[in-house]
Parts: structure tokens; sequence; C-alpha cells
């Protein structure tokens, strides 16, 4: 596997005719990922092999459904649904040909009544339609009827009651013909599919840390300047097991988000905290790309003006995501309004994230917690034991305090006289 080695730009320095980046080599034990980085993980038959998405980058699943029983039947029960799902230039191939196939059915049915009537060989008769004495003028007369032209050169005469019940049907038709294609239009261009494609995901995810713990993160933006109303951040873990009698399974596993529900008012940055139960907190990088497993995030969330509910979907493998690489910032404040630069929307930088797993990192840190005591530094600490036991009082937590004892002592000998002080201080 091929990791470059992490190196923080420090120093721009432009000089006349040429610039450069001073760079400084990081430590060993820390390294990152660019997105333009070629990485491969070598297997013991060669190179590993590209597997196919779950859910593509746009959003949609790699899903294809075989032998369904009745399937047409399907789709032609719900027939409005169908339409709405189906691309564009099919719906418009379908829409004209519903109207050119109506024309042409009751220009067909007009003409048919006129040769019944023998309008078109004997023109003296008086005739069902007005000016109708062929095919084309059947159709023309079809055609202007259900558009409602109107040109005033051909119409209906009260001669044949078939001929007004004709038209009274497809007028009635018409009007069902043009309310479907209409509510089909509308549903169609307001569908969630074309909503969704103004909320994006960042095209790759990092890990790096934050608050003081290694995160999974990536960002979601809305390409629209309104609310959104009541978001919501889910992801899944996809592995699929494919076994030697053909057989696969595919197993789902939730990740925890640490903000579910967001106001996407700017561009937000969602993390997934790897702790324990965290499928990434026992893998390091090198696990890391040799994995196979695909993340799916969604963002799901209703919008403000319609009330229709939309999700915003794409996946991620682990090729996508960068160890040691952080979003740069793309939202500045001015005097009156947030700015929001997009052109850094999926813009990465290098940071100091040590390669190990997430367990490795948690216990480092409880090592360097821990406080280490030596022991000629806790023997010149310890108090030396006294030699006399103190004595406690009933309580036994205070000392007793000394006593001390004062006697008066009557002198018995007689008092001195005057002479003999004076006797005594000449001796002295």
């Amino acid at each position: 596997m091929k990791v470059s080695e992490h190196k923080l730009p420090a120093v721009m320095t432009s000089q006349p005719g040429r610039r450069f980046l001073r760079l400084w080599k990081m430590p060993k034990q820390y390294s990152s990922v660019t997105a333009t980085e070629d990485i491969s993980v070598k297997t013991e038959n060669g190179l590993k092999p590209k597997k196919n998405l779950y859910i593509r980058k746009e959003g949609s699943s790699n899903v294809v459904f075989r032998h369904v029983p009745e399937e047409w039947l399907l789709f032609v029960t719900d027939i409005f649904t169908t339409l709405v799902e189906i691309r564009w230039r099919v719906m418009f191939l379908i829409f004209a040909l519903s109207y050119i196939l109506s024309w042409l059915f009751f220009g067909v049915l007009f003409w048919v009544i006129a040769l019944a009537h023998n309008d078109i060989k004997d023109h003296n008769n008086q005739p069902c339609v007005y000016e109708v004495r062929s095919f084309t003028a059947a159709f023309l007369f079809s055609l202007e009827t259900q558009t409602t032209i109107g040109y005033g050169f051909r119409g209906m005469s009260e001669n044949c009651m078939i001929a007004i019940v004709v038209v009274t049907v497809q007028d009635v038709i018409s009007c069902f013909i043009d309310t479907f294609v209409i509510g089909i239009v509308v549903a169609k261009m307001a569908s969630a599919r074309k909503r969704a494609q103004t909320v994006g995901f960042s095209n790759c995810a990092v890990i790096n840390l934050h608050d003081g713990h290694l995160c999974l993160s990536w960002r979601v933006g809305d390409f629209r300047q309104h609310h959104l109303v009541e978001g919501t951040a889910q992801a899944q873990i996809v592995r699929s097991t494919v076994y030697a009698s053909g057989k696969m399974d595919l197993s789902f596993e939730d990740l925890v988000i640490q903000q579910r529900d967001i106001v996407l008012a700017t561009p937000t940055t969602i993390f997934h905290k790897i702790e324990p139960g965290s499928p990434f907190y026992k893998m390091r990088l090198v696990d890391l790309r040799k994995e196979d497993f695909e993340l799916v995030v969604s963002f799901t969330y209703t919008d403000d003006y319609t009330g229709t509910l939309h999700q915003t979907r794409t996946s991620y493998t682990p090729s996508d995501i960068l160890w040691g690489q952080l979003f740069q910032e793309m939202i500045r404040t001015s005097r009156r309004y947030y700015r929001v630069d997009y052109a850094l929307f999926n813009h990465t930088a290098r940071v100091l994230v040590p390669e190990g797993s997430a367990e490795e990192y948690e216990l480092k840190k409880q090592v360097r917690a821990t406080p280490r005591q030596s022991p000629r530094h806790s023997l010149r600490a310890s108090p030396r034991p006294s030699p006399r036991p103190q004595k406690k009082d009933h309580h036994g937590n205070l000392l007793k305090s000394p006593t001390i004892t004062v006697e008066l002592m009557k002198d018995s000998r007689p008092e001195p006289t005057n002479e003999q002080r004076s006797a005594s201080q000449r001796e002295e």
C-alpha cells in the first residue's frame, strides 16, 4: 500500500518569478492520504478487484430485477407511477402517440359514418358532417374537434344522431387525455428525484481528530438558498459475502451519528465518533484499505415550499475515506451575511492523525493520563514514622493538650529588716 508521509505547509514565500511552499516533515506515526493518490491493495491473486457499488454515487441503487411475476401487469395497474418514473423522451413519445392515435381513431369513425350515409359519393345528399367527403377531411375534422380549433369550414349537422354521439364521446376523452398529460408532467417536474439533485454530499469522507477522539465525517449541503424542514442524517455499513456456491448475503450495520437532526441552512459536517461498538474502532489505516465494505449515507428532509419528502443518498468505499484529512472551512462572516464558498465543498487539508486504530489511541491516552511516581520520589515524599505513639482523646481525632499546674508556696522565714538590707547592699 502506498501511503504518503504527512507534510504540513508552514510558510508560503513569494519571490519574483516563482512561488513555493516550505514544508516540514512530520513524524512517521502520523500519516494522511490525499484524494489524488493512487492507493491499491495487493492480495495473493494480485490487485484487489473492483467491487460493484450497492448504491451509486448519484444515489440510485445498482440493482436489477429479473423474472418478476406479472411484471407488465404491475406496471399497467399503476400506470401513473410508471409514467412518472420513465424517461422524458419515452414520456413525450407516449403522449404524442396518445393524441395522434385518438385523432386517427375518431377520424376513421367519421369516415365510416360518411360512407354509411353516402356522403362521399353523393355530393347533393345532406351530409352528417359538412365538407367531409374523404378520409383526409374526416381526420382534419377529428383534429379540429378534439383541439377545439374551430376554423368554421367543417361542422356538424342535425341529420345523423350517431355522428353527434361520436363528437360528444371524443370531447370527453380529450378532456381526460389533457388532464392525464398535465398531471404527469407536473408530477414528473416536481419529483423528489429532481429536488434531491440540489442536495449533495462531499466526494469523500475523512477520518481525523474531533474533540480528542477519532471521528469519521462527511459533508452535506443544499445548493439552493431556501431552507429545508426536518432534516435527518443516517449512515449504514453494507457488507456483501459471496460463498463458493454462488450465494450472496448482504449485512447492514447502522452507525451512530452525533447529530442526526440538522437544519441545512449552511453546509454541515456530519460526525460519527469512533468508539467501542463502532465497526471502525479496531481498524487501522492499513486495515481500512484491506476492508471490503460500502458506507451508505443518506439525508431525508422535507421541502418547505412543496411539503414533499425527499431523500438524497450516496456511498463511500474504503478508497473514498481519507485518513488524516480535514474539510476546509467554507463559511465566512461579513457585516450582513454568512458567505458560503461552495468551491471549497470537496477540498480537504492534511492534519496530524495517528495511523493506529481508535482503540490503540484511547489506550495511549489512558496511559499518559495515569500519574507515574518513581521509588526515590515516593521515599522522600513519605513522612517518617514517629517513635512515640501519639495519644488520642476519647474521640480519637484530636491530640491531648499538655496540663500546667501552678502551686503557691508560703515562705516561713521572717522578712529582713532595713539594716540587714542595707548591709547586704554594701557587701555587693
